[in-house]
């Protein structure tokens, strides 16, 4: 969506089609964006792997079946993404990654259609390495030396965000709590495991909460539980937070405004995706990083040490949450407790910020349009 602002923006007349996946939950935000101008729902399927497991999960029948099931989801994709680029005919493709971009990229070098890659996390991800031999262009989050991509083809631009993401002062930061219904002298604890939720994180919430909200009277909690874990999350926090305090936690599903919840926020808890790391990047937010080890590649493992690397956000690894709830808590007390520890990470992780991202995308797909 930033990407189709800023084609928009450059050149007001380019239509804007969006290729997502059946059953996308996400699928009826994008279609109400101002800047897209069609949604096409295709077909795909997804290799599943996961770090760490290694050959152990080749025996797992769930994960063999499921994957088995997806050769043939990814099959009738590749025949519907064949006739749909014949009917739209665009000048060049966008693929941002992900498995839809797999038959999309295939049927678009099918018919010599000029498409652009773009991974935002230091691992390249398995779809844009499939379809990377016809890609025209490789846009890249870090330079291009930490790819695997030929250097003639690949181009650093960053991770493309919203323009809502920009850096967060007092006087912004007190007009985002009072859209929220906050005062300014209030402190907020932002928690967001993604879209999808992140069962760990909401689970080490639940145990901490009550500590927290005793030991800072002017603390709000929200909580990003995902669509899945909102109900039984909210149950777990009325279960164990006194009634006097329950009115400061808020528990949400998803939001679609979340740079006012992340830029409201003192302090945040968070998963190590590349989007997300850039949005605090371009905000200056003190952060948490929780990544997700299991996830293939371990990409968010290494975002999450790129930032740790350059003291940009405290890491906590998962396992240690698992071991013990508790350990979360300390760092949060560490942050609420201090403005200068706060202050210093937000100025460390704000060097991580892209904020041309987008615009220089979308100049490299108007140039391939073109030609």
């Amino acid at each position: 969506m930033a990407v189709a602002a800023e084609l928009k923006k450059q050149q007001s007349e380019a239509r804007v089609v969006y290729i997502g996946q059946k059953g996308d939950k996400f699928a009826h935000i994008v279609a109400k964006n101002e800047y897209i101008d069609s949604t096409k729902l295709i077909f795909a399927g997804k290799f599943r792997r996961y770090h760490g497991e290694g050959w152990r999960q080749m025996l797992d029948i769930k994960t063999v079946l499921l994957n088995i099931r997806d050769m043939f989801l990814i099959a009738l994709g590749c025949i519907q993404s064949w006739w749909l680029l014949k009917r739209l005919n665009p000048n060049a493709v966008f693929i941002k990654g992900g498995f839809v971009g797999v038959p999309v990229g295939l049927a678009a070098a099918f018919w010599r259609i000029p498409y652009i890659t773009h991974d935002s996390d230091a691992l390249a991800g398995l779809a844009n390495r499939i379809i990377a031999k016809w890609a025209r262009v490789h846009a890249v989050a870090l330079p291009k030396n930490v790819y695997n991509y030929p250097p003639s083809k690949t181009v650093t631009v960053g991770v493309p965000i919203a323009s809502e993401y920009s850096i967060v002062k007092p006087p912004t930061q007190e007009k985002y709590k009072r859209q929220l219904g906050l005062a300014a002298e209030d402190q907020l604890l932002f928690v967001t495991g993604g879209g999808l939720g992140a069962k760990i994180i909401n689970e080490a919430m639940t145990h901490i909460a009550s500590t927290l909200l005793r030991q800072y009277p002017k603390l709000h909690i929200i909580h990003i539980a995902g669509h899945v874990h909102k109900e039984a999350i909210t149950n777990e926090y009325t279960k164990r937070i006194p009634q006097s305090d329950i009115s400061r936690v808020v528990v949400k599903d998803y939001v679609t405004d979340m740079y006012k919840y992340s830029g409201a926020a003192d302090v945040i808890i968070a998963r190590a995706g590349a989007t997300n790391m850039a949005e605090l990047a371009a905000q200056g937010k003190a952060c948490i990083a929780v990544p997700n080890p299991v996830l293939a590649g371990g990409h968010q493992l290494k975002n999450a040490q790129a930032f740790a690397e350059a003291e940009a956000v405290i890491l906590v690894p998962q396992t240690a949450i698992e071991e013990d709830y508790m350990v979360l808590q300390s760092p949060v007390d560490e942050l609420l407790g201090s403005v200068e520890k706060r202050e210093a990470l937000g100025k460390k992780i704000h060097v991580f910020a892209h904020a041309d991202a987008a615009q220089k995308l979308a100049m490299l797909l108007l140039k391939e349009a073109k030609k």
